[in-house]
């Protein structure tokens, strides 16, 4: 069985949608490190319907010279949670629709799933995978600035969801990264 490993991108104030405020921070090789480590284990992709909507034109036409990261978003199986699209793999090869979410058939695809799942973005699909107990290492990259409005990956309102710290390191370009997964005890 493997595990579902997410990686958002954030500001200190928790937003975490179109993070085109990363640019100026660049990416370093300890970032791609960081993130390669977190793509090496996974044999799959799980994304929300926006993001896969993001994604599908922004890596399919890269390639292994444009983006070294290219080979992994292309190849690898990618799973779209909606319930609005009925067609992926036209969008993006090696693309899957899984249909709305659905706990138990997440937790089935992570149990069938040889290596792990990667998430990226898809803050509704996360907010959902942590509620249901399915996020096992949660990664934070969190940029030294808040932007003050914007999509949050725990809104007002928002229920409490404890977790564990597992790890924090100091990235070259000033971001923190930060793993949590659940609660212990």
């Amino acid at each position: 069985m493997g595990a579902i490993k997410v990686h958002e991108f954030t500001t200190v104030d928790g937003v975490v949608d179109a993070p085109m405020w990363t640019v100026e921070y660049g990416f370093p090789d300890d970032l791609a490190a960081s993130i390669g480590a977190l793509t090496a284990s996974a044999s799959g992709i799980l994304l929300g319907r926006t993001t896969f909507e993001m994604f599908a034109p922004a890596w399919s036409t890269r390639t292994a010279e444009d983006d070294e990261g290219a080979p992994f978003f292309n190849d690898t199986r990618k799973y779209v949670v909606t319930s609005t699209l009925a067609d992926a793999e036209s969008v993006w090869a090696n693309s899957t629709v899984l249909g709305g979410y659905d706990a138990g058939r997440i937790r089935a695809l992570k149990e069938e799933t040889d290596g792990d799942l990667y998430v990226s973005g898809s803050a509704t699909l996360v907010r959902a995978l942590l509620a249901d107990g399915l996020v096992d290492e949660l990664h934070l990259y969190v940029y030294p600035l808040a932007v003050g409005t914007g999509i949050r990956l725990f809104p007002d309102g928002a229920p409490q969801t404890p977790l564990s710290l597992l790890g924090a390191e100091r990235l070259s370009n000033g971001v923190a990264h930060l793993t949590y997964g659940p609660a212990a005890g």
